[in-house]
């Protein structure tokens, strides 16, 4: 299977960067909005880049029922890069390992790009949709050593993808013109965990 043209890749983890917001200072700052509770769903100040709260795409009752552990607090941030705009929340749980993340590509109205989330979804994704006989053509095996391509998910969004790895893994869900990305902590292996993120992305998907 063939590695992300560089190029995309560094755009694709500028992205990604954005959710260390909660932790870092990667590279544009975010607004942080600590809360009790993830239903809250226009508290945001006026002038935020967030369209809306992300922590109000999922309850904290519905991770707990699926990762087993209370939910003690979220933290919604959002920010824009490339003209897309990222929302995003993380859900502490009480067993930290356990605790989920999420978060919401979408075209920023700011920002003047003919570019949309579904453009970005198939530079990034589109090359490992296509036929196993054109892949094979295109595999190295070099490539096939350094990179581990994300696998398909059937049965959510009009399209979705497992990338995994070493430490953990992420769902990533097209649904027209939104990105939504669930990752879910734990011990669990990557089946279950694909099930986990599935199961919530669903419920996300529902209040989008």
């Amino acid at each position: 299977m063939s590695m992300l043209n560089p190029m995309r890749l560094r755009i694709f983890v500028s992205l990604l960067c954005l959710l260390l917001l909660f932790f870092t200072g990667c590279k544009k700052p975010a607004t942080v909005q600590p809360s009790s509770n993830s239903q809250s769903t226009s508290s945001h100040e006026s002038g935020s880049t967030e369209s809306f709260n992300a922590c109000g795409l999922l309850e904290k009752k519905e991770i707990e029922a699926i990762q087993g552990s209370p939910i003690k607090e979220t933290k919604s941030s959002a920010g824009s890069d490339g003209g897309f705009r990222v929302s995003q929340c993380f859900y502490t749980a009480e067993e930290f390992s356990k605790s989920v993340s999420l978060a919401v590509t979408q075209k920023d109205p700011d920002h003047q790009t003919k570019r949309s989330p579904k453009d970005f979804w198939e530079e990034t994704f589109g090359r490992f949709d296509k036929d196993k006989e054109e892949r094979d053509r295109a595999r190295s095996e070099r490539e096939e050593k350094e990179s581990t391509p994300p696998k398909k998910i059937e049965g959510i969004g009009d399209e979705a993808y497992w990338s995994g790895g070493r430490l953990g893994g992420a769902l990533y869900v097209l649904k027209k013109e939104t990105i939504v990305r669930v990752s879910v902590g734990g011990p669990d292996n990557e089946e279950t965990k694909i099930d986990k993120s599935k199961a919530l992305a669903e419920k996300a998907l529902e209040r989008l």
